[in-house]
């Protein structure tokens, strides 16, 4: 007998085209009618766009028209239609969270780069200068921010029924980290993680913020593509290393900003350098790739930070070297990228 289950598990298969998640975690399907071995599925796009709308039609009935159950599949695709002259938004579910000026995504193509340092570092580095600052922890399977920050208590409830965020070195910080026990681990799936960043976005007290600042995790995928569909993002900032192996992926990490229409406020190379006990300066993963990076994709190379002891014992011990010791040379590397950042909103 066929039932919605059924349908809805088979257009699972069928991706959105550019992306790697499939048009039922997307929120697209919309109705599912049936009557004895005719189906007939509506689905509704947020933009018009002929070529997907073609595209997924064609798929999805192909999909459906394989299931031994069904004589018949029909499948009704339907945009919002856009007048003569304007833009399309392929982003229509997007909200702006009052308060918060600014939302800007911290991202790389890979893992390993130090993206999350370069973020807490980043965050109170703004701090220093004088922003009012938020970081908010979308790495759902490894949140890391709390060991970072040197807090980790569960958010309380406001009067208006919002999470209130706890907050450390003047950093308001929001993560998955703060509502899981111990190294308990995160197994959810697509749709899952998609509502736990919308959560994380509207459902948590910001207050009045110059910056919020979103840690992602490596890659382009869920939490991701929730995040842009979300809440209209003022820009994303590229964490590398100079190895040509990191520049490769990176290059992913800056196409999928591009894809979703969000600025590249710029690269910051992680791990430039090392400066011996002797003063020799040792590049050991290379030297230069992020600046040549972002000569070659025309945009702003926000600054370089070497590697320091004192980064990776600051992050181990819940001080980061941005707000702990500011006016050492580590420190003063992180608010020089945070100076960079804040003069692309002079």
């Amino acid at each position: 007998m066929l039932t919605n289950e059924i349908i809805t598990n088979a257009l699972k298969s069928v991706r959105y085209p550019g992306y790697s998640r499939d048009i039922v975690s997307f929120g697209i399907v919309k109705n599912i009618f049936i009557t004895g071995d005719h189906v007939t599925v509506s689905v509704q796009l947020s933009a018009p766009n002929p070529d997907v709308a073609e595209q997924l039609k064609r798929e999805a009935e192909l999909v459906l028209q394989n299931l031994p159950e069904i004589k018949t599949a029909r499948v009704d695709v339907s945009a919002p239609t856009t007048a003569p002259g304007a833009t399309p938004n392929p982003w229509s579910g997007q909200n702006k969270v009052p308060g918060i000026k600014r939302v800007i995504a911290i991202a790389s193509g890979k893992g390993g780069v130090g993206k999350s340092t370069v973020s807490v570092n980043l965050a109170c580095a703004l701090q220093k200068l004088g922003a009012k600052v938020g970081l908010l922890d979308c790495d759902i399977y490894g949140p890391s921010i709390p060991l970072m920050m040197g807090i980790n208590q569960k958010p309380t409830i406001s009067a208006n029924e919002k999470m209130v965020p706890p907050e450390n070195y003047g950093v308001k910080l929001m993560s998955m980290g703060f509502l899981v026990e111990g190294d308990a681990p995160v197994i959810w799936r697509g749709p899952m993680i998609m509502k736990t960043i919308q959560q994380f976005i509207h459902s948590v007290d910001w207050g009045d913020l110059d910056f919020l600042l979103v840690d992602l995790p490596p890659g382009t995928g869920d939490a991701q593509l929730s995040l842009c569909q979300t809440v209209p993002l003022d820009g994303g900032v590229i964490v590398t290393t100079p190895q040509e192996a990191s520049l490769g992926v990176v290059r992913k990490g800056v196409g999928m900003f591009e894809k979703v229409n969000v600025p590249i406020l710029g690269i910051v190379e992680n791990m430039s350098y090392f400066t011996a006990p002797n003063g020799d300066r040792i590049e050991i993963f290379g030297h230069g790739g992020g600046r040549a990076e972002a000569e070659r994709k025309g945009v702003s190379f926000l600054g370089e930070i070497p590697l320091f002891t004192e980064i990776r014992i600051g992050g181990d011990q819940g001080k980061p070297v941005a707000a702990a010791d500011p006016d050492s040379v580590p420190g003063q590397a992180f608010l020089q990228v945070a100076k960079a950042l804040s003069a692309k909103f002079a």
